[in-house]
């Protein structure tokens, strides 16, 4: 499987650096000609291939979409339509799936299986409309049979290229690590191919939308590594809906509380729905909004996810500077690092995005501008920004079908007060206290002994001081970020103050 699996990955991305070289020699021998009928362009082309070499290449092709600084507009504009295209397989294709998981008895699990008409069709899994044998509506998802071992070969593969790109070009990874941008993917994509990991985070997600008015979560009926049967999500896409059928009220609560979930999904729980596009919404008149396919879901830490928020509470308070700031608290400064260029730009974009609505800008794609200019610029980003930026502007896309004028600005002003309560709690909890106990103890076993170092080299006349002569304009760089996590948990400490301080009179959410 695995050579045969790189000869064909290989071939066909060798097709299209193929084609794409033909197109250079010929617009060199005929420079006045026309490029139109001359085929597809090289953006069409790799579209097609990711496609064609299945679901692996299309979710990089998806994150890739996210990155400016890796790939043209024209590339980008190409890879945003990249769809799982496959073919109906016949129910007969995952009836030996189902004898696996569930047994040879499987057939007495349900009064019906609409076999002819699948409800999705994926290169990972089909899904079907089912009903139990209680008589309660299910999906049934069954992935294809033999498609785990070639994504496995896939990862294994590009983990092999993104080590050899390390090796070959160490300044380039000093600013894109490609090898932990993969192994981000790949952790977020593990629950696609083993179900039972899927109705985990369901279960897990179920917990924490029991709040939110307009907002479920399909319950996991059962689950086996190749077979989930859950209950049936009323509705249609978010992507299909009339927004006529719907009152005012339904539009906007239905995209309040998907961008307040997803809010806390990325800076209270941490682990967020990494693809909510708008065939993972399901939405009906007078029904909740339905989150369906949990195979991929990211997970941030607490450092990285409150510096997000910085960047977040930065751009509402129209502060440039600050989101710069923030951005490099995800990463760090590179010694060729342009600091001052790229908060420069930050002042100039961030402007644009404080009063602006889903109808005016992506938030999503705002996140990625901010990662192209940071990459520009020669700093490093956590490579978690990827997926998250690939999820913001897939919700931001979902929300705009239905209620295009909501302010996303204003929903992250409404929901920071819950947010910050949270925080706080959290920062005074008994574990955090038990932490910094432990800091100041370790501190002071390292303290000592170094001071007394200190004090006899300075008795002895041994006390030398090294000076590195840095440039100075790296050198004033580095000293806003020494003590990283102090300097952005007190910025967000003080954001929170002057946010509550301004708006402490305002009626509660």
């Amino acid at each position: 499987m695995g050579a045969h699996r790189t000869h064909y990955v290989c071939s066909t991305l060798a097709g299209v650096l193929a084609h794409e070289t033909r197109r250079t020699l010929a617009r060199r021998v005929r420079p006045r000609r026309p490029a139109d009928g001359a085929g597809p362009t090289h953006a069409v082309a790799l579209r097609e291939a990711l496609e064609k070499l299945g679901p692996f290449y299309i979710k990089i092709g998806q994150i890739l979409s996210t990155r400016p600084d890796l790939v043209s507009p024209e590339v980008i504009a190409e890879l945003e339509m990249l769809h799982d295209r496959v073919s109906v397989a016949p129910f007969t294709v995952f009836e030996p799936v189902l004898t696996r998981d569930l047994g040879p008895r499987w057939p007495a699990f349900f009064r019906h299986i609409d076999t002819e008409h699948p409800l999705g069709a994926a290169s990972l899994a089909q899904v079907y409309r089912a009903t139990l044998t209680d008589g309660t509506p299910a999906a049934l998802k069954i992935q294809r049979p033999g498609i785990r071992p070639v994504i496995e070969a896939d990862m294994k593969l590009l983990n092999k290229a993104a080590r050899f790109v390390g090796r070959r070009a160490p300044r380039f990874t000093a600013v894109i690590d490609t090898h932990a941008m993969l192994g981000v993917i790949f952790d977020a994509m593990r629950p696609e191919l083993d179900f039972t990991l899927e109705a985990r985070n369901m279960h897990h997600a179920r917990e924490h939308i029991t709040g939110f008015k307009h907002l479920a979560v399909p319950a996991v009926i059962s689950a086996t590594p190749n077979v989930l049967v859950q209950t049936l999500a009323p509705g249609c896409s978010i992507a299909d809906a009339r927004r006529a059928d719907f009152t005012l009220e339904e539009r906007e609560g239905i995209g309040r509380d998907l961008m307040a979930f997803m809010y806390r999904s990325y800076f209270l729980t941490r682990s967020f729905h990494a693809d909510p596009h708008p065939g993972n919404i399901l939405v009906h008149p007078g029904e909740k909004a339905h989150l369906i396919d949990w195979g991929m879901v990211g997970r941030i830490d607490r450092p990285l996810s409150t510096s997000i928020l910085l960047v977040l509470l930065s751009l509402a308070q129209n502060d440039g500077a600050a989101v710069a700031k923030a951005w490099i608290e995800m990463g760090h400064a590179t010694p060729w690092a342009e600091v001052t260029d790229f908060i420069e730009d930050m002042a100039a974009l961030v402007p644009q995005v404080a009063t602006a609505t889903l109808e005016e800008l992506n938030f999503g794609v705002t996140l990625t501008k901010i990662l192209e200019q940071s990459t520009r610029r020669g700093i490093k980003t956590s490579p978690m920004i990827s997926v998250l930026g690939k999820s913001f502007a897939n919700l931001e896309g979902s929300i705009r079908n239905l209620c295009p004028e909501l302010a996303i600005i204003d929903v992250f002003e409404d929901e920071f007060r819950h947010i910050a309560f949270k925080l706080a709690t959290e920062a005074l909890s008994e574990k955090q206290a038990a932490r910094i106990a432990l800091d100041l103890i370790i501190a002071g076993n390292t303290v000592a002994p170094q001071a007394r170092g200190l004090l006899r080299d300075l008795s002895n006349r041994e006390f030398t001081v090294q000076v590195n002569q840095l440039p100075l304009k790296r050198a004033l760089q580095s000293l806003p970020f020494g003590g990283r996590h102090t300097v952005r948990d007190a910025a967000l400490a003080l954001g929170a103050l002057a946010w509550w301080k301004r708006h402490r009179h305002t009626p509660g959410r």
